[in-house]
């Protein structure tokens, strides 16, 4: 994966065994990581760190999940950032929640590596085309700079 786009991933899981695993995975793979192990510790984390995906456990206590995504997209800021849900919870309501709620993937535990890299390669690769795509907007949009300041 050596031409794959690197970034920074925030692991939210309440078992610290998964938050190991997954952090040292991520490292290997040449990405940096943030850990949470609730989803209000989530949510506060990414208000002061920058991340490029979010690697989300669905059962957790007090906040699930789902109810982090939910927080996720109201807030202009943060409903951007891709979602991939890890869960031991495989069934069609889960599923169609998350979905709802604008999660970018869904992977059941235990996860399989490759396809993990693989989602978070995808993730990483259309969060850098959108925000070229923004800039290059925002470039056309801009007023033409007049050359003789009138």
């Amino acid at each position: 994966m050596s031409d794959a786009l690197k970034g920074r991933i925030l692991v939210v899981d309440d078992d610290e065994n998964a938050v190991e695993i997954l952090t040292r995975m991520l490292a290997r793979e040449g990405h940096t990581s943030v850990a949470a192990s609730s989803g209000a510790q989530a949510l506060e984390t990414l208000r002061r760190e920058n991340v490029d995906v979010i690697l989300l456990d669905v059962m957790m206590p007090g906040m699930d999940g789902l109810e982090v995504c939910r927080q996720l997209r109201e807030d202009e800021r943060l409903r951007q950032i891709p979602v991939i849900l890890l869960t031991a919870k495989d069934d069609m309501d889960t599923r169609t929640r998350a979905m709802e709620l604008g999660v970018s993937e869904f992977l059941t535990k235990p996860v399989n590596r490759r396809e993990l890299f693989t989602r978070i390669d995808a993730q990483l690769h259309a969060r850098s085309l959108s925000r070229e795509l923004s800039a290059t907007v925002e470039k056309v949009l801009q007023p033409p700079t007049d050359p003789d300041g009138e």
